[in-house]
């Protein structure tokens, strides 16, 4: 069952997480955004990995500042100075996909890659891209290798 959708605010919310398909996702994104006129929420959301135990943690481990810099420098390098001029940079503390999915209410569509880091490469979508397909409250594309959109 499709869950409803709630009125548009407008804006593309992409996954990033410094991966080649999430670059291609916030190439696709850019493209949509000047098409539709909608302004990029880029999102990178981070969470402690569950194999970790807090006594195993370095102390001067900063995630935030971590994701932070991550997020920053996959911007600049797939837009270096023709960055978007209506994109939010966001960083998310929690689960990539209940990051995506409470951004997707209300939004234009969420553009993922199809693979992001970790997971196993023969599958055909990464669990992040498979669950937002499936629950988001708004379209969803899913980048399958394409570096960037063809240009008009």
């Amino acid at each position: 069952m499709t869950a409803p959708r709630g009125p548009s605010t407008g804006h593309i919310v992409v996954g990033v997480d410094g991966s080649e398909p999430s670059r291609s996702a916030l190439r696709w994104a850019a493209r949509l955004s000047s098409v539709l006129g909608c302004p990029i929420d880029a999102v990178l959301a981070w969470e402690t990995p569950a194999s970790y135990g807090l006594a195993y943690l370095p102390d001067d481990w900063r995630p935030d500042i971590d994701a932070q810099t991550e997020l920053d420098q996959t911007i600049e390098s797939v837009f270096g100075a023709d960055r978007p001029a209506e994109l939010t940079l966001c960083v998310d503390q929690g689960n990539p996909v209940e990051a995506l999915l409470k951004r997707s209410d209300g939004a234009e569509m969420i553009v993922v890659g199809s693979r992001g880091h970790g997971g196993f490469a023969g599958l055909l979508l990464g669990s992040v891209s498979a669950s937002c397909a499936e629950h988001a409250r708004c379209s969803v594309l899913v980048v399958h290798g394409d570096p960037s959109p063809t240009t008009p």
